[in-house]
């Protein structure tokens, strides 16, 4: 299985169904202020439904098409980070992520983040990394513009959140500039 320690305070890991109630209980604690931005948080109702992400997860990372990561800061299980699905013919992924509320502003999924982007570039040899996030969720767009990426664009109506379309922003990076 996968894990990493990126600091002191910060492990990357996948996730196991024994992590599924200490998932849902983030989800949970944080849903109104995840809500705003993600589309499956009103489907999250149990620890049932964290345990089935799981197990998609464990599905994707055994059939070699990325992973989901649990984010521990300092042995506590504080959100998730993950591939997308990987497009091994163009060498290329995108990065999802999300950070339980009480844990923000302290530079975990920053640093979180560029773990992913390392492990994608060395490790999986793979040439692009995309990241995109909702044009007002700023707190989101923090992390690729902090990590040098290029924004690229936008995508118009790219996600129906709950009542409403919502525009993504496209940010890249390339291995030859990473």
């Amino acid at each position: 299985m996968f894990f990493r320690t990126i600091t002191d305070e910060i492990q990357l890991g996948i996730l196991t169904v024994q992590n599924a109630q200490e998932l849902f209980s983030l989800i949970d604690a944080s849903r109104g202020y995840l809500r705003q931005w993600l589309p499956w948080v009103d489907g999250t109702k149990s620890p049932d439904d964290s345990r089935e992400f799981i197990e998609r997860s464990l599905h994707q990372f055994s059939s070699n098409n990325g992973f989901q990561a649990g984010i521990w800061y300092k042995a506590q299980i504080v959100g998730v980070i993950g591939f997308h699905a990987m497009d091994w013919n163009n060498r290329r992924t995108s990065i999802g992520y999300w950070l339980g509320e009480q844990f923000q502003g302290r530079g975990i999924m920053t640093t979180a983040c560029r773990a992913m982007v390392d492990i994608a570039f060395r490790e999986y040899k793979l040439n692009r990394v995309e990241i995109r996030a909702a044009v007002e969720n700023t707190k989101s767009r923090a992390i690729p513009e902090r990590l040098g990426f290029l924004k690229e664009g936008v995508c118009r109506q790219a996600e129906w959140l709950y009542d409403h379309f919502v525009d993504h922003v496209i940010y890249s990076m390339l291995s030859e500039d990473w």
